[in-house]
């Protein structure tokens, strides 16, 4: 049993080779000045419940995002929808909105979304809270990192939005706490990430679960073709919303690799880079838990403000980094892939790849973090 542990602690440590050809990754962010979507219509022109109304009012919010406005009727009518749209669009919103006016409107409705992070679950959970305030609506998340105890007996009462993770999920599940036979209503969040290998079975067995599924919505940033048959099986024929803005989301990112020399010390090259004054917020990626914790205690040593986040860290530490992050009280957060996606943290004005990506789609979403809205962000990826 032990023999076996090891083993898969060994293997999960162990750096994966990367498919990508490092000269893809030099390219000049475009000067393209891009016009902001202005929607024809307010909010209250989409005849939302009033209370649904206050509260999106009350955030500030006028006008629907394009992604939301190609949406919400189709959605608030029932239908099943696959909708891409870069991270920072108004996703979220694109399927909470519709899904609360339901609740607010219809009897027993209910919902179930799946993300592929808990830092992404939680910012679900709270914008749901945002825009159910006033109301009884409930909601609870589960994820990983956190009380088992607790969350059974959080399962156990009744939830109008379920949000979490697949594998904590499936764990309540199993536990005979979690009941979602009757739960109408399915979100998968980020489903191309969901839907990779590791995650496939946990959701196809969330997907049997739900009995009385009504409706499903499929949103993310990408769109993988490979998982073409699988999304049919999940959602049918369902409605297509693709938005873009005919850019790339690395178009307005500046890339780079640094190349180090056999002479050169590698980690000596990272410090000499981000001492550099407009270093200012840095994403820094590795492969694996273990190259992460290294790197960051390394940074420290040299006197760099940096904290860590990935898989083994408690949720309680990685929410108290990222917020020491967002805040400007560290500069450097050092990460895996769960930093990749679901979390948005503004002004990144750099992300450094320390080891080539293993694939380009999670180079994509990586660099993603920085260059978001109007700005332009740059990113290297180190290649010994």
């Amino acid at each position: 049993m032990n023999n076996n542990k090891n083993r898969r602690a060994k293997s999960s440590n162990k750096r994966p080779v990367s498919q990508i050809n490092p000269k893809l990754l030099v390219k000049k962010s475009k000067s393209i000045t891009i016009e902001p979507y202005v929607s024809a219509r307010k909010y209250e022109e989409i005849n939302l419940h009033k209370d649904l109304l206050n509260n999106i009012a009350n955030k500030g919010y006028q006008s629907p995002s394009e992604i939301q406005d190609k949406c919400l009727d189709q959605l608030i009518k029932g239908k099943n929808l696959v909708g891409i749209a870069a991270t920072g669009t108004g996703k979220t919103g694109a399927f909470l909105i519709p899904i609360i006016q339901q609740m607010m409107t219809r009897a027993n409705v209910s919902s179930l979304v799946v993300v592929p992070t808990r830092e992404l679950a939680q910012q679900v959970q709270a914008e749901f809270k945002s825009l159910t305030k006033r109301t009884k609506l409930n909601s609870a998340c589960f994820i990983g990192g956190t009380s088992v105890s607790k969350d059974i007996s959080l399962a156990k009462r009744k939830n109008d939005l379920i949000v979490g993770t697949p594998g904590r999920l499936n764990d309540l599940i199993d536990r005979k706490a979690l009941r979602i036979d009757n739960i109408s209503v399915l979100v998968l969040d980020e489903f191309d990430r969901m839907l990779d290998m590791g995650f496939v079975r946990d959701i196809q067995k969330l997907v049997s679960g739900m009995k009385r599924r009504q409706q499903t919505m499929l949103f993310s940033a990408t769109l993988d073709s490979s998982q073409e048959k699988l999304i049919s099986q999940i959602a049918g024929a369902a409605i297509r919303v693709n938005v873009t803005n005919g850019l790339k989301s690395s178009d307005n990112v500046d890339q780079n690799i640094i190349r180090v020399k056999n002479n050169e010390n590698k980690f000596d090259v990272l410090v000499d880079l981000v001492k550099e004054s407009s270093f200012e917020k840095v994403l820094l990626f590795a492969e694996t838990k273990r190259g992460v914790d290294k790197l960051s205690k390394q940074l420290k040593n040299s006197g760099m403000k940096s904290d860590v986040i990935h898989g083994n860290k408690s949720q309680n530490y990685r929410t108290k980094a990222i917020e020491l992050f967002k805040t400007g009280k560290i500069k450097i957060l050092v990460a895996t892939d769960v930093a990749a996606r679901g979390i948005d943290i503004k002004g990144v004005t750099h992300v450094i790849n320390y080891q080539l990506p293993q694939t380009m789609d999670s180079y994509i979403h990586r660099i993603g973090r920085t260059g978001r809205a109007a700005a332009t962000g740059v990113a290297y990826t180190f290649v010994n």
